[in-house]
């Protein structure tokens, strides 16, 4: 496993996104902690979760409990494991994702996430999307009292815009280390928040980093003609003996050395499959077959 910063810290250049295990169509436990277990396995050392990763009627937290209880029993070393998780989201009944931004609202959550948690302090906690109906300024001030009660000991900043980093690192200072924005192949919106990033010394998070990538059962010229936008990558992959995904998630690392992908998956052999694209560099003739 390849590492890279994330603040005054190191973490797997691959990490793991662990909403899957928990939302709608989520695993029985044993196939999740399996999961789980398979990520440590592979060398990943950053897990992503969220209060807010439940089924719709569920208990909020459902994700954060997973994983104390995934880590509890893994037999394995947990040393330079980090549990990031988001606060200011919610999931309403009919499965849509609610957002509170307020202050009042963020310290509570940050403190229940702890608790789920069952560590000393959080490792990295993240304001999961701006609240339109709270100012930006207040809400970062939340994770800025946070981090001086050492209830957090990093903070980042999720589905922001470069004016609301610059305003986060303004209030945060160098406690300020990551941006978590969708960004893949398929969906480059975020190219401007992923230069200030490297600008600014912060780690970049792609979620949904395998977006516009068939994970389809279908191989070589059947594959390439099911997702003709990305035929280079299943090109590549053939060439190479690994998967699409593997080759998309190399392409993101090459983006820039502040780029940790955190995709999902809910089976070991996917985890594990993510993981391998630490070590997979690509050349410059492949990476001019890619979009």
């Amino acid at each position: 496993m390849q590492y890279r910063a994330l603040g005054d810290l190191k973490v797997s250049a691959i990490g793991y996104g662990a909403m899957p295990l928990s939302i709608e169509g989520r695993p029985d436990e044993r196939r999740a902690v399996a999961t789980v277990h398979a990520a440590l396995d592979a060398g990943v050392t950053l897990l992503d979760t969220a209060d807010s990763y439940y089924a719709p009627g569920g208990e909020p937290g459902h994700n954060e409990s997973l994983l104390a209880r995934a880590l509890g029993s893994y037999g394995g070393s947990l040393d330079g494991v980090l549990i990031a998780t988001k606060g200011g989201r919610g999931r309403t009944d009919d499965g849509d994702w609610s957002v509170d931004g307020r202050p009042e609202h963020l310290k509570r959550a940050a403190k229940e996430s702890l608790g789920r948690l069952g560590t000393h302090a959080i490792g990295l906690y993240q304001l999961h999307k701006p609240d339109p109906a709270v100012p930006f300024a207040e809400s970062i001030g939340a994770l800025r009292e946070l981090l001086d009660e050492g209830v957090i000991r990093l903070a980042g900043i999720s589905n922001v815009d470069e004016e609301q980093i610059r305003l986060a690192r303004a209030i945060l200072g160098d406690r300020l280390v990551s941006v978590q924005n969708r960004y893949s192949a398929a969906v480059r919106d975020h190219e401007p928040e992923l230069r200030l990033t490297a600008e600014l010394g912060l780690a970049f998070l792609p979620w949904s980093p395998l977006g516009g990538i068939s994970r389809s059962s279908l191989d070589g010229a059947s594959a390439v003609a099911a997702d003709p936008a990305f035929a280079g990558f299943h090109t590549v992959a053939r060439e190479r003996g690994v998967s699409p995904q593997q080759v998309a998630l190399a392409w993101l690392l090459g983006r820039s050395p502040n780029v940790v992908p955190i995709p999902g998956g809910s089976r070991p052999e996917s985890i594990r499959d993510s993981a391998a694209a630490a070590d997979l560099v690509l050349g410059e003739e492949e990476l001019a077959l890619l979009p």
